[in-house]
């Protein structure tokens, strides 16, 4: 045995997630009000859990194509067209979106090239983006937490490869209308900037209609899943679509790595796309109306318009002091320095029983009392 193993320089560039560090907290706490990982509280549907335990009991266990099975894979490009006209390009099944990102990143991403991530995002893009050797450029969205095409267009350089977008967003709940996926689109196109778009809380959007941006960018790569939507996050199921020229390069990754989703779970993906999922989403729209209605008054906070995602903002302005205040009265909160450059905020996730929330709500007010 080596005195001392010595790692891959590359892991140097990558640290714990913040998010899940305090999921792992939680699990030893007793009655606490968690609103920390952004799982749907609600059950999974029986006519998905049907279609599951049915391809399991019928023998489908086995390896599938990397790809992903064709009866999936052809619902899924028959939905994309249907909702945004979507025709020529290739779809994939990813083990989960984190699979059909690190993959996508992995193809793209080369050492030196400049990848624009809107601040605040998801833990994971900076991360991923660092491990490949590439260079995150933040884009600072506060306070509004929205992107602007001459905001982006300010941030691209020779360099630039990628613009890394999320509609809705974790963890600001922001989501973007028609004439702003458009715009943004229109400044990646003028400058040949390649966009990655992560949808994966598509179904999420409580003001207006989720709009794509395959609608605006035809030739974008879009990532999406079925574990927020259908309540199997576990199941790790997911998808990417776009140029054939990248999905084939992605396809070849996943041989090497992931292999393939898991089989049942795709099986049950098909189902799950005939499903009906209104009434749990106007259950989060009514989530989130309460959530944003208790803590307007006491704290500085943006409306959540998707996802069930909200940002507020710390009073006192340090994530880790409010942090420890939250804890201390068994809340678990995500601090904004685990998804940001700032450390002003924290994300709470609203996928949680109305007991929880009205516990919650009333003790974060509590705080800001002092």
């Amino acid at each position: 045995m080596p005195d001392r193993i010595k790692f891959a320089r590359r892991i140097d560039h990558i640290e714990m997630s913040g998010i899940r560090r305090i999921f792992e907290l939680v699990q030893g706490m007793q009655d606490a009000v968690d609103f920390s990982l952004g799982q749907p509280h609600f059950e999974t549907p029986a006519e998905l859990k049907a279609a599951a335990i049915q391809a399991i009991q019928s023998g489908f266990n086995r390896y599938t194509v990397t790809q992903g099975i064709p009866a999936l894979r052809e619902r899924l490009a028959t939905e994309l067209a249907r909702r945004f006209g979507w025709r020529d390009g290739s779809v994939m099944v990813t083990s989960g979106v984190a699979g059909g990102l690190f993959l996508s990143m992995a193809a793209l991403v080369d050492e030196g090239d400049e990848v624009v991530i809107p601040d605040p995002y998801f833990v994971l893009y900076s991360q991923l983006v660092r491990f490949f050797q590439g260079v995150p450029v933040l884009m600072d969205t506060y306070p509004d937490f929205r992107v602007r095409p001459d905001m982006l267009e300010k941030l691209i350089t020779p360099k630039t490869k990628l613009l890394l977008f999320n509609n809705p967003v974790n963890p600001t709940g922001i989501a973007y209308t028609g004439p702003e996926v458009a715009a943004i689109a229109a400044v990646a196109r003028r400058h040949g900037v390649f966009v990655l778009s992560d949808e994966i809380y598509e179904m999420f959007s409580y003001d207006f209609p989720h709009e794509g941006m395959l609608r605006h960018h035809p030739g974008a790569l879009l990532v999406g899943g079925f574990g927020k939507s259908y309540a199997v996050p576990g199941w790790r199921l997911g998808y990417a679509a776009g140029p054939p020229e990248v999905i084939e390069k992605m396809i070849m990754l996943q041989q090497f790595s992931f292999v393939c989703a898991p089989s049942p779970a795709q099986a049950a993906g098909i189902a799950a796309l005939d499903l009906d999922m209104t009434p749990q989403v106007q259950e989060y729209r009514r989530k989130r109306d309460f959530v944003y209605e208790g803590l307007k008054d006491r704290y500085e906070v943006v409306k959540p318009q998707g996802a069930f995602y909200i940002f507020p903002r710390c009073l006192g302005d340090d994530d880790q002091i409010f942090l420890r205040r939250a804890l201390e009265q068994k809340v678990l909160v995500v601090p904004g320095g685990a998804c940001s450059r700032r450390r002003t905020h924290f994300r709470l996730s609203f996928a949680a029983s109305d007991r929880d929330l009205e516990r919650g709500v009333d003790i974060l007010n509590r705080l800001a009392r002092g």
